[in-house]
């Protein structure tokens, strides 16, 4: 039923010291379990051996003056593994933020920019944030904005009363949002009729018996079936990856739906940066 190779438009890798910090905090804070523990060459190799091909792959800086170090490794691993994307680290308050960004977004494969919102504590409509807004539009990239209220906690810079004020101002913003929009699923699929920039990742948003479960059923997944993206959030997930794959083939849904957004999707996005 899914297409091989499979793209997987929502995958973290970080240096192995970053990686270490965030599987800590995930034990320490949210008394979560990361069950796959792996770095970045090991993360690749298992999702190549379980039929994904290209891979999108994002980090974040979680304060000021960490970006530089993160695209610098980022531009290391792109070199060195083939059919590998990026959406790049960013922070506002680094000197050099948005000629970092200029150079950056010059790479062939760097598809955009990641912003996460909670870890960040940033509201997309940070006025620090319009310019690099505008040059993702001039250059035909990508933001990966992290402003749903879910699936893990929420903050008083997500949620969609922030990102319509945003659209408000760039309607046409290419934004990507992850984890289907939750836990305000209704609302942000609502927005696809309208932007047609927007596309929304399936990450953690197809976990069977959890509360972030995306629970509008199977019309509306039929309906924006061609502004869906899989994502697994690999690999920092408190479940197993097979269960919001077998999940979303449980729902029985139309063979296009799986070929689009296992695959389509992905590959359409990817060639359009």
């Amino acid at each position: 039923m899914l297409p091989r190779p499979i793209v997987d438009f929502h995958v973290h890798l970080f240096p192995d010291g970053f990686f270490d910090a965030i599987w800590r905090y995930f034990k320490a804070h949210l008394n979560r379990t990361i069950q796959y523990p792996l770095y970045y060459r090991e993360c690749i190799a298992h999702l190549r051996e379980r039929g994904v091909g290209p891979i999108v792959y994002s980090n974040y800086a979680h304060k000021r003056g960490v970006a530089r170090v993160l695209n610098d490794w980022n531009l290391r691993v792109l070199a060195e593994i083939p059919d590998l994307y990026c959406f790049a680290a960013y922070h506002p308050d680094d000197p050099d933020a948005l000629a970092m960004a200029e150079r950056i977004l010059d790479h062939p494969q760097i598809l955009g920019i990641k912003l996460q919102c909670v870890v960040q504590q940033l509201s997309p409509c940070d006025s620090r944030l319009f310019p690099l807004y505008e040059m993702i539009l001039e250059r035909k990239k990508r933001v990966l904005l992290h402003v749903g209220t879910g699936p893990v906690r929420g903050s008083a810079f997500v949620g969609l009363a922030h990102f319509k004020k945003l659209l408000d101002r760039f309607p046409e913003l290419p934004a990507n949002i992850p984890h289907m929009g939750g836990l305000e699923f209704e609302a942000f699929l609502g927005l696809l009729d309208h932007h047609p920039g927007l596309y929304l990742d399936t990450s953690y948003s197809f976990v069977p018996n959890t509360p972030y479960l995306f629970d509008l059923g199977s019309d509306s997944l039929e309906k924006h079936k061609d502004r869906i993206l899989y994502g697994s959030d690999f690999p920092n997930l408190i479940h197993p990856r097979e269960a919001e794959i077998e999940c979303l083939l449980n729902l029985g849904l139309s063979p296009d739906f799986y070929r689009k957004t296992f695959r389509d999707n992905g590959r359409a996005l990817i060639g359009g940066t």
